[in-house]
């Protein structure tokens, strides 16, 4: 566990202790967290069932409580394997989906990571009890100041974000030990080939809005080695990609 967590720990512990404390000289019994269950069922029958066995993606996929970053109308539908809807035109991925792409990166606790695409603020909250930190940067100003707010207050302090295009990457923090994409760009955005480490892994959905495939690719000498993994449905990635597209398809006789 990184040094800095340790407060963090040792305030949730007081808490805790706190709460029992007052229950048992009140005489009730403490609290469970009514939507563990749910959790429970969503790993066991998307995630397990379907093919995920890192135990510690799995466990962190039952810690991390999903409905508490999308909008209140939504919560409902928080632990459906679905796609929903978080405003901006923009969506939760579906946690196998999610779940699928943190495993094939083979996260490491020392690791660095950047994630394209903060979306609800879910996402970088699974790796961040993976890894040591996690760049997170969202092109929606809206999006990207709410899930900055949820992350603060759930705790999750080796998350570091801000508002931007994920095309760029993030100069200051590179290089990444692993890269995260979760839009769809028509390609690979060359700033992350060259912020991804050697050896490091980047998962990425490439392809038209309705055509896409997630890759997995390692870095060797430079290069990306490529493996198509599978079909997928993203949002488009928006900003750079989107305006070197448009300018490509005027180009075209």
């Amino acid at each position: 566990m990184p040094a800095r967590a340790l407060p963090r720990v040792a305030a949730c512990l007081t808490i805790v202790l706190t709460a029992v404390a007052a229950t048992w000289v009140s005489g009730e019994e403490p609290k469970a967290d009514p939507t563990a269950p749910a959790r429970n069922k969503l790993v066991q029958q998307h995630l397990v069932e379907r093919g995920i066995k890192d135990k510690r993606v799995l466990d962190a996929f039952r810690a991390v409580p999903r409905h508490l970053f999308l909008p209140v109308d939504k919560r409902g539908q928080a632990y459906d394997d679905e796609s929903i809807q978080i405003g901006e035109g923009q969506t939760s991925t579906p946690p196998f989906d999610m779940a699928f792409m943190t495993e094939v990166l083979e996260l490491k606790p020392t690791d660095k990571v950047y994630e394209v695409g903060t979306g609800s603020g879910y996402q970088a909250s699974i790796l961040s009890r993976l890894v040591k930190d996690v760049y997170s940067i969202e092109i929606h100003r809206p999006l990207g100041e709410r899930a900055a707010q949820v992350i603060k207050e759930l705790g999750y302090t080796n998350i570091h974000s801000k508002v931007g295009d994920g095309y760029e990457g993030w100069p200051e923090a590179a290089p990444f030990d692993a890269i995260i994409v979760t839009c769809a760009p028509t390609k690979v955005p060359p700033p992350l080939i060259e912020q991804l480490k050697e050896g490091g892994r980047l998962v990425i959905p490439i392809g038209g809005r309705f055509d896409q495939i997630v890759h997995l690719m390692v870095k060797r000498d430079g290069k990306l080695i490529d493996r198509q993994l599978r079909p997928t449905l993203f949002v488009p990635m928006t900003g750079r990609d989107q305006k070197e597209a448009a300018e490509l398809r005027k180009a075209k006789p």
